[in-house]
């Protein structure tokens, strides 16, 4: 009887340490950190914000277990600076070339933070992409226009139609009201 009590209690010891250990991999994980795992010869372009790049990923919990992969469908067209994905990986694909494979870890605030996204990834979860960089595409003069520039201009924009509506609404309700009064003298000092 004490001997199965000692295995009993070492078995427990031992799993303990281990989902211990499981956690604390998971919490220490406090920065994105990426790995080239792959890289072509000649990469003379890099990706940065704006860009457009298609890419294959396979997303991973910290314990293996596969969240997501587009191994099986069409690449994903992910648009640098639109958000499309989560902040970690975004971060990770700026400087990229096309062909290059990354390994990124994502801690959990660059990925769906402490709410996760149940039922598949648990709250404050980091998390682990393997990426390659199918394809990359360098946004157009025009494109950088429209994304750099013309938010801005709606910015300036804001204010000036604002201001432009409390001149009218000040104007309106600091003008005189002519009732109907008034404008039959005025038809009648006419006649």
């Amino acid at each position: 009887m004490k001997f199965r009590s000692w295995i009993l209690i070492v078995l427990l010891a031992a799993l303990t340490f281990a989902a211990a250990e499981d956690s604390e991999t998971e919490k220490d994980v406090e920065e994105l950190v990426v790995e080239t795992l792959a890289k072509p010869e000649t990469c003379t372009v890099t990706s940065v914000m704006g860009d457009t790049l298609r890419i294959h990923y396979t997303g991973r919990l910290l314990d293996g277990k596969v969240i997501d992969s587009s191994l099986s469908r069409e690449p994903l067209v992910v648009e640098l600076g639109k958000r499309t994905v989560i902040s970690g990986l975004e971060q990770a694909l700026l400087g990229v070339c096309e062909g290059q494979k990354i390994k990124a870890t994502i801690p959990a605030h660059l990925a769906y933070g402490k709410r996760g996204y149940p039922p598949t990834i648990p709250g404050d979860a980091a998390l682990e992409f393997e990426v390659e960089v199918v394809s990359l595409v360098q946004q157009t003069p025009w494109q950088k226009l429209v994304n750099d520039v013309f938010p801005l201009v709606c910015l300036a924009l804001v204010p000036t139609l604002l201001g432009l509506v409390g001149l009218y609404l000040y104007k309106k309700s600091t003008a005189q009201p002519q009732g109907k009064k008034k404008n039959k003298d005025k038809k009648s000092k006419k006649k």
